[in-house]
């Protein structure tokens, strides 16, 4: 194939709205399988069991998909205007990562690639495939083999242009392409963004441990937080962005072009006590169109009820308190956690006097807060 065929793609792809495209082969990452084994053998994936169940298929394109002979693979910028972490020092606020503040970016990417992928079928008559993240396909790898940008140890894409701020979309395709060439790591002796992670998620660089991982606990874990860790979330009610915003990259990266993806202003900076409010109709209706929404009500208010319980601003207290009798056992749980965090040991006792017995999660957060309050009066 000539030359002329790469060239004609990037430009459809940057008509259809990419900032950045490049071409690689589709078992241009055959090697990424054994170490997607070893990080799956060792549980650091956590409750994330759909890594496993098509882990064979993430090694190649080719595995997934025999026919494919090679990968476009597309970048969209959605650098923040501002800097994600100042909202942190706003407690009665919640921060929302930088991606979850647009249109769900499955929808909005992927629109885009059909858009590419029906010229490549239409005008050029090869077969093809769109990828949009929920496939098991490797992304990351497949961007960095080509050329648009690395992997850096915070295990995500570093761009030189884009900083760690790229939305990746992929089209497979049956037609043999002239790949581009890999892009070299560039993080050098850096590791900013290993030491910024709240929770000391990476034990290493390029080694995440997302059972620690703020925005896998915020989104992806079903269940209660865990105690020790909750206190490390902070006000981040979805999704974490400290180890993406401290890249010294990020300062030859620009805002999102508005026209491209507008982030929603009411996800900015969005009241603690107005959310912890949110009944399941109010919160499908808020965050239609978003990818928050893929959490559900229950996961979403624990989360703000942590924030709440780490804001340190006893006015919250009334927020935590209604949803003692929340109809969600993981609302009712992270309420009483809040609760205890907020108000003194004797108000927050006959506040939390009519808990039930057989709520078992609630009485659980009470049982585990007396121990603490216990092993503090005792010294320890």
């Amino acid at each position: 194939m000539s030359e002329r065929a790469e060239a004609v793609i990037r430009a459809w792809a940057a008509e259809a709205g990419f900032d950045v495209c490049g071409i690689t082969s589709a078992d241009a990452v055959a090697g990424a399988g054994p170490a997607l084994l070893a990080y799956l053998a060792e549980g650091r994936h956590g409750e994330m069991a759909w890594m496993e169940g098509r882990a064979a298929e993430r090694a190649a394109l080719s595995a997934l998909w025999p026919g494919a002979k090679s990968a476009v693979v597309c970048g969209l910028n959605y650098g923040p205007e501002d800097d994600p972490l100042a909202l942190l020092e706003r407690r009665d606020r919640g921060a929302v990562s930088v991606y979850a503040r647009h249109r769900d970016y499955h929808d909005v990417v992927k629109a885009k690639l059909k858009r590419v992928a029906r010229r490549i079928h239409g005008e050029m008559g090869a077969a093809v495939k769109v990828f949009v993240d929920t496939a098991p396909v490797m992304e990351k790898p497949l961007a960095e083999r080509a050329g648009l940008g690395w992997i850096g140890k915070h295990s995500n894409l570093v761009s030189r242009g884009f900083g760690s701020w790229l939305f990746l979309g992929v089209i497979a395709t049956a037609m043999e392409l002239a790949p581009d060439a890999p892009h070299a790591e560039r993080c050098g002796r850096c590791r900013r963004c290993l030491d910024a992670c709240p929770t000391a998620a990476f034990t290493g660089p390029w080694r995440l441990d997302a059972r620690r991982c703020i925005s896998y606990l915020t989104i992806e874990h079903a269940g209660p937080v865990p105690r020790a860790l909750r206190p490390l979330i902070g006000n981040r009610i979805y999704g974490c962005d400290d180890c993406l915003a401290v890249c010294p990259w990020n300062r030859f990266a620009q805002a999102a072009a508005e026209t491209k993806l507008k982030a929603r202003e009411d996800l900015r900076a969005p009241p603690l006590a107005e959310l912890a409010e949110l009944d399941d109709a109010a919160f499908r209706a808020r965050f239609s169109g978003s990818p928050v929404k893929r959490i559900g009500r229950a996961r979403f208010v624990r989360n703000v009820l942590i924030a709440i319980g780490n804001s340190g601003d006893a006015a919250l207290a009334a927020a935590a308190e209604a949803r003692l009798s929340d109809a969600e056992p993981l609302v009712r749980g992270a309420a009483v956690w809040a609760l205890a965090r907020l108000q003194p040991w004797d108000v927050f006792c006959r506040r939390a006097a009519h808990i039930e017995e057989g709520d078992a999660m609630a009485r659980a957060e009470l049982d585990a807060a007396r121990q603490e309050r216990e092993g503090r009066a005792d010294g320890g």
